[in-house]
């Protein structure tokens, strides 16, 4: 009587532990009713002209990103110039805001970069779920996210709806190697 118990308990797991074919068919749908088949991102890009760049070697002691989950996690990319240069000089002083929004859109154009390195088909992101901005400027410019509109704008012309994001655009007194604008973003992807 003993051994009984043990024996259905393991078979329990077992049962509890698989997919009928029914439910794994069911997932299968569900997932594909959620991607939208004119969702092409990559399709815009070319649509915009614009060519995504290799992702260069961190830095320092990091990652281009992470991902957790269904969540990929970027770190913090400047806004480099086609020529391998940067973008510096602080807005307000050096820049215009104009050209610090010019400066955010590049700074997208390396953050799409590191996400289709991640993922491989942009069409796997579901979702760009946070942006940060942060924006080298004078003490008294107050402009912030007009300056990162840049990458917003980007973000919601290449990914349509799904690249409508939360968002956070702050001044900073200095960014590294005086960079013009350092943003980070969030993405969700499909299962």
């Amino acid at each position: 009587m003993k051994a009984i118990i043990p024996i259905a308990f393991f078979a329990m797991l077992l049962w509890a532990g698989c997919e009928s074919p029914a439910t794994s068919q069911a997932a299968a749908t569900e997932n594909k009713e959620t991607m939208d088949p004119s969702y092409n991102p990559e399709a815009k890009l070319q649509e915009l002209g614009i060519t995504l760049p290799e992702v260069g070697a961190p830095v320092a002691n990091y990652v281009n990103t992470v991902r957790v989950g269904n969540l990929v996690y970027t770190s913090g990319k400047g806004p480099n110039t086609p020529d391998g240069g940067y973008i510096t000089g602080k807005v307000g002083a050096d820049l215009t805001q104009e050209q610090g929004y010019d400066a955010a859109r590049l700074a997208a154009i390396q953050l799409i970069a590191a996400l289709k390195a991640e993922v491989g088909d942009l069409k796997k992101i579901k979702r760009i779920v946070k942006v940060l901005g942060m924006v080298n400027c004078t003490p008294d410019f107050g402009n912030q996210p007009e300056v990162v509109n840049g990458c917003s704008d980007l973000l919601v012309q290449v990914f349509g709806d799904h690249g409508r994001h939360a968002r956070s655009a702050v001044g900073m007194g200095s960014l590294p190697r005086n960079i013009a604008i350092e943003i980070e973003l969030i993405a969700e992807v499909y299962p």
